[in-house]
């Protein structure tokens, strides 16, 4: 009896060996991917007549870069401009507008820049009017968005036409691409910040006669 007694107990024990070594040889999955994309609206503030809508493209390599920074307690590593430029498109002589592609990379590209920037305005917490251009956070269920909201007023830009009239898409406020910007690193240009998107889209001439109202949203996700 004491055999038997003995032999189960055995058994047992290798058992749970067994089941412990298992367990310790289960690789454990520690790596979270984190998702981004984004989407812009841009319509006449006044009227609600939309202009754009599309998804925009991340420039995964400079985000990443500027997540890891800001984990890291850097001051300079947030969201501080929207950019505008005039460079995303061309006309062929059949008066087919042809779009470039976006300039992302998955690298880390200091210099990376919209083709051809023209104007660019301030929309962090040190905006000049902070109920036009201002960042929320909206929680979701399982994702966070960032609501980025930039408004560009009758008087802006100073040098800009009259009246939205332009027949050949080109001038320095027909936007056609449009970015968002970390904080410069001088403190005061653009130049030294890092281009964190990128969206190509079909001209929008920008003038006195009206209001623009951009409102762009980039959603945050782990899986």
């Amino acid at each position: 009896l004491t055999k038997m007694i003995n032999s189960v107990m055995k058994q047992e024990v290798d058992e749970m060996k067994q089941e412990i070594n298992k367990a310790e040889n289960e690789v454990v999955n520690e790596n979270a991917g984190i998702g981004m994309n984004g989407h812009i609206l841009i319509r006449d503030k006044e009227t609600g007549e939309e202009l754009v809508n599309k998804r925009n493209a991340i420039h995964y390599g400079n985000m990443a870069n500027i997540v890891a920074n800001a984990l890291n307690n850097q001051s300079q590593s947030y969201i501080h401009y929207m950019a505008f430029g005039n460079g995303g498109t061309s006309v062929d002589t059949a008066g087919k507008v042809i779009y470039k592609s976006p300039r992302v990379s998955e690298s880390f590209e200091a210099s990376a820049d919209l083709y051809s920037r023209s104007y660019n305005k301030v929309i962090s917490s040190a905006a000049a009017d902070p109920t036009t251009d201002k960042i929320e956070v909206v929680a979701g269920s399982s994702f966070t968005d960032l609501k980025i909201t930039c408004t560009l007023g009758y008087a802006e830009p100073s040098d800009q036409d009259l009246f939205d009239s332009s027949t050949t898409n080109e001038g320095s406020y027909v936007f056609d691409e449009l970015a968002l910007y970390s904080y410069p690193t001088d403190g005061s240009s653009i130049t030294t910040s890092k281009m964190l998107t990128h969206v190509v889209f079909h001209p929008v001439q920008k003038s006195q006669n009206r209001i623009i109202e951009i409102i762009y949203t980039v959603r945050i996700q782990l899986s």
